[in-house]
């Protein structure tokens, strides 16, 4: 039975400018009194810093990658949960899964306050109601197989934290991505709270900018990690592809051309007895194989190729 969520606040969100993404940045003080290159020289000089901050997550990040291959192998789903910048770049990183990876267009999805018409237009006050976080949970059945990672830069976001009240409700696992100092109470609260410390952004309480930066980074780094580990790369290449275009029909063919050694025509030919399952292509070219043969013995070595044909040297 449906239980009314308990609505999760950090301890800090009656403590006055204690978050690091509204502090105000010293590089950038007198940035208006700038020319255009020397604000692109301050930009840039800022930036370098989002990727050593993103590293300095590692191990927690780590941690998301194989909450996101667990669910995913029981036939769960990773779900991103957040507002403004930090939804749309959910949504997005959802979004290029399946071209990408030839994966299930529900099993990464991006859920933003607003719903969809926030994805162009700004919907600032969709971000303050928890309980609409956890009405947009309950419509997308969430449940114990899931993962849900909400991300709001600012760690305060109550959207965010009613939806992911709502999420350990129904027995998820939850994850929390902020760029601000965790509390202990939010660290315990969740399976993987990632913290990438960017600092003050240039213009002050700009999270688009630093801190949708790392963001950016930590989103691709766990569904890129996730899809790794669940077969769907074979050395550095993007092989579970389904060729449906002429862009995807050409990056197949050279694919095979690569990992096969065959020249463009037989890997053509392949591709076309493989269903145009690139994967498939492969263990059929490099065993000699039957597409039912190849389809077996990748579904018994769970998806990957390597598995199946060896190392891509």
């Amino acid at each position: 039975m449906d239980v009314a969520p308990r609505i999760f606040f950090p301890s800090f969100m009656s403590m006055r400018d204690k978050r690091l993404t509204e502090q105000r940045n010293p590089r950038s003080s007198r940035i208006d009194l700038l020319s255009s290159i020397e604000i692109v020289d301050l930009i840039n000089s800022e930036d370098r810093t989002v990727a050593v901050a993103v590293g300095e997550e590692r191990e927690a990040i780590a941690r998301a990658i194989d909450l996101t291959v667990d669910v995913l192998r029981q036939g769960g789903r990773l779900l991103y949960v957040g507002a403004g910048t930090s939804g749309r770049l959910g949504v997005l990183d959802a979004a290029e899964i399946p071209p990408t990876f030839s994966a299930e267009p529900d099993l990464v999805q991006g859920i933003i306050a607003g719903g969809h018409g926030a994805l162009v237009r700004a919907q600032e006050g969709a971000e303050d109601s928890p309980e609409e976080g956890a009405t947009a949970l309950r419509s997308a059945e969430v449940g114990p197989a899931d993962f849900v990672l909400g991300i709001a830069t600012s760690g305060t976001t109550p959207f965010v934290h009613g939806a992911l009240d709502w999420a350990r409700i129904r027995g998820a696992k939850t994850g929390f991505l902020i760029c601000t100092y965790p509390s202990e109470e939010l660290v315990q609260a969740h399976d993987v709270v990632i913290a990438p410390l960017v600092g003050p952004e240039v213009i002050t309480g700009s999270t688009r900018m630093k801190a949708a930066t790392a963001t950016k980074l930590v989103l691709n780094t766990i569904t890129t990690g996730a899809m790794v580990l669940l077969g769907k790369v074979y050395g550095n290449l993007m092989v579970d592809l389904q060729v449906t275009c002429a862009k995807l029909q050409d990056r197949g063919e050279r694919i095979l051309m690569e990992t096969v050694g065959v020249d463009r025509d037989r890997a053509e030919g392949l591709i076309g007895e493989a269903g145009g399952s690139v994967k498939v292509a492969i263990v059929m070219g490099r065993l000699g194989l039957g597409r039912e043969e190849a389809v077996d013995l990748l579904e018994s070595a769970g998806g990957v190729v390597s598995r199946v044909v060896g190392d891509l040297l």
